[in-house]
């Protein structure tokens, strides 16, 4: 397999992602079980919505697992420690400054698996990511986003 194809993580983050997983396999998969005991209890099934709803949810949530299940399977660990200080890189915590709109931003860089904008993480694979990836403070970088030609100084490196 391809580097492309690992997931990189924290330590921490891969045991909230294996909790997850346990959880879902025990108590999830038995209140699923649960729903469909229910709905089967209300008579025949051809005609029964409510059956068919909690077929469907099982069905996403089995889904849901095997994604989960997949992603654990491409993980790879990394520390902190590891990485080049004062070099924007996976895990690095990066305070830009737009210079369009002369708006300071903080993103950290993470996993596409990981990433939450609203937390602040943007994937490494989104273009903004990508052009932040290698900078070291004081670097302008020009980013092709969606939104069009974006221009960013590098401010800050945690």
């Amino acid at each position: 397999m391809s580097d492309t194809g690992f997931v990189y993580v924290t330590k921490e983050r891969l045991v909230e992602l294996e909790k997850d997983l346990q959880e879902m396999k025990g108590s999830g998969r038995k209140e699923i079980a649960r729903k469909i005991a229910e709905a089967r209890s209300h008579g025949d099934l051809s005609e029964n919505g409510e059956y068919d709803a909690a077929k469907e949810e099982q069905g996403l949530f089995e889904l849901r697992i095997s994604k989960l299940e997949n992603l654990l399977s491409r993980v790879r660990i990394i520390e902190k420690s590891q990485l080049h200080d004062g070099q924007a890189h996976i895990l690095s915590t990066v305070k830009i400054k737009n210079l369009k709109l002369n708006k300071i931003i903080e993103y950290t860089l993470v996993s596409p698996e990981e990433a939450d904008f609203q937390a602040g993480k943007i994937s490494v694979t989104s273009p903004v990511g990508q052009g932040i990836l290698g900078t070291k403070v004081g670097d302008l970088i020009k980013v092709k986003a969606p939104a069009g030609l974006l221009e960013f100084e590098i401010l800050e490196i945690k």
